[in-house]
């Protein structure tokens, strides 16, 4: 199926490891442009000598109340402006609502909400004046069926949610599709680094550990590989997807409970 986005200019945030790099990787093999967006410099670096293709490296903390604007001049500086925007950058947390403090719970909405509001003010722009675009929000199932261990990581997403149905309406108009993606389990770095870290000492491997999880959560029996999760991002992003405004898509192996 071609998705004719040959020369569609994307800016993938976080797009240094896991699903991000993949979302990357997969829109560059279909012909797209890519500039990513993290904050380690070497790594991002790195991944783009890795990507056939034409590839940006931008290196901004987007908890940086002025990182929107620096991603929104760098794109417009070397390709004239993004037809895609992916809202990736974000990471888990494990805490208690009664102990967290208050600093916690701004970083996790600065990383995970108002890096989002900040670049579709930045980015939207440019794809109105390109004649239209697509922003796609990577979120979480957590979004609706929250993990007891990370409620800061819960309420953030959900509201990511919303605020990507929120924007589909405004931006519909402008020929601007938004939509959000909520994957469920991950086969990325921090859940091998957690399970590496929890399983040391033990008789238990990490990979027992993680299969234990994959059991007793997905249906599927198992974790999703990162370029899984971003073949349905690129495909998102294309005009085959032309209906598919303001959604919230479940790419979870069924974890879901249908009740929630």
């Amino acid at each position: 199926m071609d998705l004719r986005l040959t020369d569609k200019v994307a800016v993938v945030t976080g797009g240094n490891a896991g699903i991000g790099e993949a979302i990357a990787r997969g829109l560059a093999a279909e012909g797209a442009h890519v500039a990513l967006v993290a904050r380690d410099p070497d790594r991002l670096r790195e991944v783009a000598d890795s990507i056939d293709g034409r590839v940006l490296t931008v290196a901004t903390d987007l908890t940086a109340p002025d990182s929107a604007d620096q991603v929104a001049a760098a794109v417009e500086a070397e390709f004239g402006g993004a037809d895609i925007l992916i809202n990736n950058a974000g990471t888990g947390s494990e805490e208690k609502i009664l102990t967290a403090p208050d600093a916690r719970w701004q970083f996790y909405w600065e990383l995970h909400v108002m890096a989002a509001v900040r670049l579709a003010r930045t980015i939207a722009p440019q794809m109105k004046a390109r004649g239209g675009g697509v922003i796609l929000h990577n979120a979480s199932i957590c979004a609706t069926q929250p993990l007891g261990y990370e409620p800061i990581y819960n309420t953030t997403k959900a509201a990511l949610v919303m605020f990507s149905k929120c924007l589909a309406n405004e931006l519909i108009g402008d020929n601007i599709r938004v939509n959000a993606v909520n994957p469920g389990l991950v086969m990325t770095g921090d859940w091998i680094k957690t399970a590496k870290s929890l399983t040391e000492g033990t008789d238990q491997t990490w990979e027992q550990y993680l299969q234990k999880i994959a059991d007793d959560n997905a249906p599927i029996g198992r974790f999703a590989t990162p370029a899984e999760i971003a073949d349905f991002f690129v495909f998102l992003c294309s005009e085959r997807s032309g209906y598919s405004v303001g959604s919230t898509y479940y790419v979870d192996g069924g974890w879901l409970n249908v009740t929630t």
